[in-house]
Order: C-alpha cells, then sequence, then structure tokens
C-alpha cells in the first residue's frame, strides 16, 4: 500500500514505494478530507491553448535529492518540446496536502498532481477532483490499451473513468542470499509455494542456545513490506464481484493463502518467537536492515532495493527472483504484486489542456518514460518502454520488468472509499497470523460484511 510508497522510494508504493512509498495514516486523513466534502469540485477549463502560453503548477511527492533531480530533468525535456509552457513543480506533497487544496479552491490550486498510491484513484474518479482523461486520449489520438499493461491501467480508472494515468510502477518480488542458499544445498529459488516452505525452514539456522541466527523467511505481516495484499497477489485473488461487492469469504484463495500463512509460521516456530525476532531488526531503509544485515535469507521487496543493496554493499552475495506461487497454478510463476506511481490533471485547473500535455509527455513518450525510469530504479509504464533496450540491464532490475510485463500480474482493485478495504484486509490477517482467528470461513463473511459496510457509508 508506500509506492502505499508503503514504497520506500530510495529511500519513496502500491498500491508505490517508488522510493518512499508513504505509510498508511495519511491514507487515512486522505480519505476523510475527501469524504469531507469533495462531491462538488471546483470546474476548471478544458479552453485554452495547449501550446500556451502558460505557468503549470505540478505538485508531486519525491523529495530525495535523486528524485527531484530526475523530476527537473524531465520538466526541461518537456519545456525544450513545448516553448510555450512553463512548469512551476513542488515536490514533497502528501495525498491528504492536494486534496485540501483542489477542495478549497482558490488560485494558487496545482493543475496536475500525482500520487504514490493507487489506493486512492477511487476516490479521485467518484469525487471528480481529477478530470476524466479519455477525451483528452482520444483528442490526442491515443489507444490506452495499447500503451499502458493492463494491470496498469486497471488501478488508474474506477467504474469507466479514466481519472489517473501510470507514471512509472513498482513491482514486488524476491531478494535472496545466494551464500545462504549455498550453505543449505538449495540450488534455486523455490517457484511454488511448498518449495518455499521447505527452502524456508533449510534456510533458518538458529544458534546454541535455540535462537534464530538466521531466518529462512520473515513471515509476520507487520515486518518491513509483508503487508498481506503483497504475498497474496500470488494466488490471485478478486477481492469483489461484478456488483462491488466483498467476496473473499467466496474465494478459496483467501483461505488458502491465510491457511499456508498458519503453516509456514508454524513451521519456522510459531509467531510468538517469530515476532520477538522481529522486533529486534532494524529500521526498513537503514544499514541495519534485516536483509542487509543476514538476518532473513529471503525477502519480499520491490524494484528500487536493488540499488540500495549496491550501495550498501552486502557481505554476502544476492540475487532476485519472482515470489513463489500456488502448487496448482505453478504455470503462473513469475508474476507479482504491481502498484506505483499515478498523475492526473486537476479537474479545477484554468488550463487543463496545457496541462494534459504535461501528463502525456510524462506517460506516454518512451524515451521520457525509460530515463525516468532509469534516473530513479522504478520500472517503466508503458508497453514500449518496458521493452526498450535503453533500460537498466541490471539482472537483478530486470526480474522485476518480467513481473511487471507477466500477464498474470496484478494490482489492486480500485475503491470509492480508497484503501479503506486494504486496511481491513490486513487487520484481519494480523489476528489471523496470531491465532486469534479459529474459524476461518466465519471470519472471511465477517471481513465481506466490514468492508461492504464501509463502502455504502462512502458511498453515501
Amino acid at each position: 500500500m508506500p509506492r502505499i510508497r508503503i514504497r520506500p522510494r530510495l529511500p519513496r508504493g502500491s498500491g508505490s514505494h517508488h522510493g518512499l512509498r508513504r505509510p498508511l495514516v495519511p491514507l487515512l486523513l486522505t480519505a476523510a478530507l475527501l469524504l469531507a466534502g469533495c462531491a462538488n469540485p471546483s470546474t476548471g477549463s478544458d479552453g485554452g491553448d495547449p501550446a500556451g502560453p502558460v505557468t503549470l503548477r505540478f505538485w508531486h511527492g519525491w523529495s530525495e535529492k535523486n528524485e527531484v533531480k530526475a523530476v527537473d530533468a524531465a520538466i526541461a525535456r518537456f519545456e525544450r518540446g513545448h516553448p510555450g509552457i512553463r512548469v512551476k513543480a513542488t515536490g514533497n506533497v502528501t495525498d491528504a496536502t492536494v486534496n485540501q487544496a483542489l477542495r478549497a479552491g482558490g488560485g494558487h490550486t496545482p493543475d496536475v498532481v500525482s500520487s504514490f498510491t493507487t489506493n486512492n484513484v477511487g476516490q479521485y474518479c467518484s469525487s471528480g477532483m481529477w478530470a476524466d482523461l479519455d477525451p483528452f486520449l482520444r483528442k490526442s489520438g491515443l489507444d490506452k490499451e495499447r500503451i499502458f499493461p493492463r494491470t496498469l491501467l486497471g488501478y488508474t480508472s474506477y467504474r469507466g473513468v479514466q481519472c489517473a494515468l501510470p507514471l512509472l510502477a513498482d513491482a514486488y518480488g524476491m531478494y535472496y542470499n545466494r551464500d545462504a542458499f549455498d550453505r543449505a544445498g538449495i540450488t534455486r529459488p523455490p517457484r511454488t509455494i511448498s518449495e518455499f516452505k521447505d527452502a524456508a525452514v533449510r534456510l533458518t539456522e538458529r544458534a546454541g542456545d535455540g535462537s534464530y541466527r538466521q531466518l529462512g523467511f520473515m513471515p509476520n505481516f507487520r515486518f518491513y513490506l509483508n503487508s498481506p495484499d503483497r504475498f497474496f497477489a500470488q494466488w490471485g485473488p478478486r477481492y469483489f464481484d461484478d456488483k462491488g461487492k466483498a467476496r473473499l469469504s467466496r474465494e478459496p484463495a483467501a483461505r488458502e493463502f491465510l491457511t499456508f500463512q498458519r503453516e509456514l509460521i508454524s513451521a519456522l516456530g510459531g509467531y510468538g518467537p517469530l515476532e520477538n525476532f522481529r522486533t529486534g531488526f532494524g529500521d526498513e531503509m537503514s544499514s541495519q536492515n534485516a536483509f542487509l544485515t543476514g538476518k532473513v535469507a529471503m525477502h519480499l521487496d520491490g524494484e528500487w532495493r536493488g540499488l540500495m543493496l549496491k550501495e550498501a554493499g552486502p557481505k554476502f552475495r544476492w540475487a532476485t527472483a519472482p515470489m513463489p506461487v500456488p502448487d496448482d497454478r505453478a504455470d503462473t510463476y513469475g508474476r507479482g504484486y504491481l502498484t506505483g506511481t499515478v498523475i492526473g490533471v486537476a479537474h479545477s485547473s484554468k488550463h487543463r489542456n496545457a496541462a494534459w500535455e504535461l501528463v502525456k509527455f510524462l506517460t506516454t513518450d518512451t524515451e521520457q518514460v525509460v530515463a525516468f525510469a532509469n534516473a530513479i530504479h522504478n520500472v517503466p509504464s508503458t508497453k514500449a518502454a518496458l521493452a526498450s533496450p535503453g533500460l537498466d540491464a541490471d539482472p537483478a532490475f530486470r526480474t522485476f520488468l518480467a513481473i511487471a510485463r507477466h500477464p498474470h500480474s496484478t494490482g489492486m482493485p480500485p475503491s470509492v472509499n480508497g484503501g479503506q478495504y486494504i486496511l481491513s484486509l490486513q487487520d484481519f490477517a494480523y489476528d489471523v497470523e496470531a491465532g486469534r482467528v479459529r474459524d476461518l470461513d466465519k471470519g472471511l463473511r465477517r471481513l465481506d460484511r466490514r468492508i461492504d459496510d464501509d463502502n455504502l457509508q462512502s458511498a453515501d
């Protein structure tokens, strides 16, 4: 959920960590702001010369020095090709700040806005705060289905309204300690969950007193980016039915996934000991990261982590691979969880034609997308850019490009109340792994009711 950057970008997602993804608390604040009065956003204008002269306000969330440098370089490229348009960029802006500004209106609101999380797209589209981009796409002669991967299009629209477009993506896969694999006699990364469970046990090393020295995999959902929705993606679940009703209690994959989680925790020593070990880990973005220090041998993370590992110089060899898939769906191996940064035009903008020119350049110009992806080490978000020979050729990074291209990779479906249903799933998953849910079927039915009730309240 941080690009949610619970995406750490270097140092940003997912829904994007384009670098550092933002935590969930701001997302809840964002939801409150949206629900507090954004149903009737101020009206902008589709008039005006798309070539300018005009100055656009572009608000984005990037803040790290290398990221801001990459954004500024992209703007410079745009301005060279559009001499009548100047772009005034403001970075390190949260969703809550953007939505407050759009709700309040006035002369200093942004024209172009971006977000590190896909979770709020349903709200952006349904509230009307972000303009529908389909008319602009048609006017420009752009076929979005040919330009963008299906999953990325799915998380940038809601109920037929394409109010955002993908601006780079995040793909999640596995980082693994090759030296630890050699010691355990494991010759390749696991491809199925049964192989994964076996590898996790074999890779676990204990000290003389029985305490963990190295854990094959930390399964607990509070560990770094182990949000349940990310690993659950390997099962390819459907969260909602055609009527928008929650269907996790009718989704066999939900029971399978949570049952596997329980079994893996048990095989690795139990929830209590694992939690005690986890609480001693260093911060995710620090030099004491648990994978970097060798405390875990397999680790779920995003594409940006590879650059961080190279810069940190761990004392072991490492590599990347897709996360495993269920044994009965072995043919889907290579899939993964996708999220990313999204960008759109504020409905209140008085310069929407010019704003569209900026959005179009940033999201559909292949050379621009490739240059931006290489600069901040994120996955490019168009089909052409994903196939470009100009992309970083590093094998560790290429793993995530393949995950992004995989036909079975999935993101989270947009919802009218943003990421609230993901938070509900997380809360439920925490209770399951801790042993507080005895009857999974009953618990999943209760989870469905909670999600539906929340959605109903948001719709009202």
